[in-house]
């Protein structure tokens, strides 16, 4: 992002190396890296070229880990976390926003995931391991002109 400035004048916060936020978040280093090429996260760099963290960026990791637990991807993570500095911490109310964002998708995913426990004996347990042929659940593969995939537990 940008380079220290010896300004004594300006305050700087404290700045953490790679692996200090390595281990305090429970990612590697490289995973640090990864976050930042996608524009995850962002670090200050050293005159020799070190990369140096905000405390705020232990934050940010965290939202991503809890991300990707629940199934998010990480394009949806950072369009969510879009309109946020990557150097400043992510505060309460704008985790809010954040995670109200997630609410819906995440809502539907409960949904079509139970759908799909709940339908699925029934699907497979017949036998017959074939939506195009089942008599009962797609008769003349009616369901075809929608489209290939699974477009009973899509609906």
């Amino acid at each position: 992002m940008s380079n220290l400035s010896a300004d004594s004048n300006i305050k700087q916060p404290r700045l953490l190396k790679a692996g200090e936020v390595a281990q305090r978040s429970g990612v590697a280093v490289s995973t640090l890296h990864f976050y930042e090429s996608k524009g995850l996260i962002g670090s200050l760099r050293t005159s020799g070229n070190q990369r140096r963290y905000t405390p705020g960026v232990l934050r940010y990791i965290g939202i991503i880990k809890v991300a990707q637990r629940a199934g998010i991807p990480l394009d949806e993570v950072k369009q969510a976390l879009g309109d946020y500095d990557p150097m400043v911490r992510v505060s309460v109310e704008q985790w809010r926003k954040v995670a109200s964002r997630w609410r819906n998708d995440l809502d539907n995913r409960i949904q079509k995931l139970q759908r799909l426990r709940d339908e699925m004996d029934g699907c497979i347990g017949c036998g017959c391991l074939s939506l195009e042929d089942c008599p009962l659940r797609n008769p003349e593969d009616r369901l075809a002109s929608q489209g290939s995939g699974a477009r009973l537990l899509e609906s």
